[in-house]
């Protein structure tokens, strides 16, 4: 039973041993080892081996990793009370100052942060503070990496999350927001305006040349309907004319006609005695004549009287 009691015993020291001397490190982590009290190196990542009760193995963690600092109240530099909270990022980049330069690296960070915090808002007026984060974050990490940098820490970035004035800086902000606010309505109202008054107007211009557009469009048709109104006319005038003469013509051939034959029973009637010879036998003594002479001039009708 002893024995077996020992032989446990003494396997769980080996155990102990191999654990405490083979040690697995990750990539993101480094051991920092003092032997005997005195830094004997940094080592990892991979299989490390920790002499027990001689060195003691420090992890520490590579990765950048964060401070998250409560809010805390500044005094600006116009005496104005704010409150501040923001975040700190930081990743160590030596090992050995992180451990033996500062006895613990992630407390002494975050109250040098603090500290930073006030002196920096202190120089910087309320309305700077409110308007001017970015800068207020650059300032801040070149300060604390100033501080951070002989602990083997490295400030990548800062960040603020919130800012809040006092309640009567509140309520004067939420005034100015206010009447800002109605100031830009105002001016897109008027600005809506004046573009409906430009609208309206060019609106008005574009149907008054369409209307001019038009009238001419109803002179030039009108113009040209009498025009073709006249020309219809005259040609109608003309063609009475035409047809008035054609007409006239042939009722003075059908007068005459009718004269000459009234005037032949008028002379036949007479009781002195007379030769009539008709326009007829006139006529054709004309043209026998004229073809004989030549001579195209007519002969009129005779009445000789015995």
């Amino acid at each position: 039973m002893e024995t077996s009691v020992i032989v446990i015993f003494v396997l769980l020291i080996v155990f102990y041993v191999v654990v405490r001397t083979f040690r697995v490190v990750p990539e993101y982590e480094r051991l920092v080892i003092l032997a005997l009290g005195r830094y004997a190196g940094t080592r990892g990542p991979g299989l490390v081996i920790v002499v027990p009760l001689l060195e003691t193995a420090t992890k520490v963690d590579m990765r950048e990793n964060f401070l998250d600092i409560p809010a805390q109240t500044a005094i600006t530099q116009d005496n104005a009370p704010i409150a501040i909270d923001f975040l700190v990022y930081y990743r160590v980049i030596d090992p050995k100052l992180s451990i033996i330069s500062v006895e613990h690296v992630v407390r002494a960070s975050t109250n040098i942060a603090t500290t930073t915090l006030r002196a920096v808002i202190g120089d910087i007026s309320l309305d700077d503070v409110l308007s001017k984060r970015e800068q207020i974050n650059d300032t801040l990490r070149v300060k604390l990496d100033e501080v951070t940098e002989r602990w083997g820490l490295k400030i990548t970035s800062v960040e603020i999350r919130e800012i809040e004035p006092p309640r009567e800086v509140q309520e004067a902000m939420n005034r100015q927001m206010t009447a800002e606010r109605e100031r830009r309505a105002v001016v897109t109202r008027a600005s809506g305006e004046r573009e409906a008054s430009i609208a309206v107007a060019e609106g008005e211009k574009q149907a008054a040349i369409l209307r001019a557009e038009g009238q001419k469009q109803s002179s030039i048709l009108a113009a040209e309907g009498e025009r073709q109104a006249q020309l219809l006319r005259s040609q109608g005038f003309a063609a009475a004319l035409k047809n008035i003469e054609e007409e006239a013509n042939l009722a003075g051939a059908n007068t005459m006609s009718l004269q000459y034959m009234n005037v032949l029973r008028d002379v036949g009637a007479s009781p002195a005695t007379k030769f009539v010879l008709p326009m007829e036998l006139i006529n054709l003594a004309q043209q026998f004549t004229q073809t004989v002479t030549g001579n195209g001039q007519p002969a009129r009708s005779k009445v000789i009287d015995e």
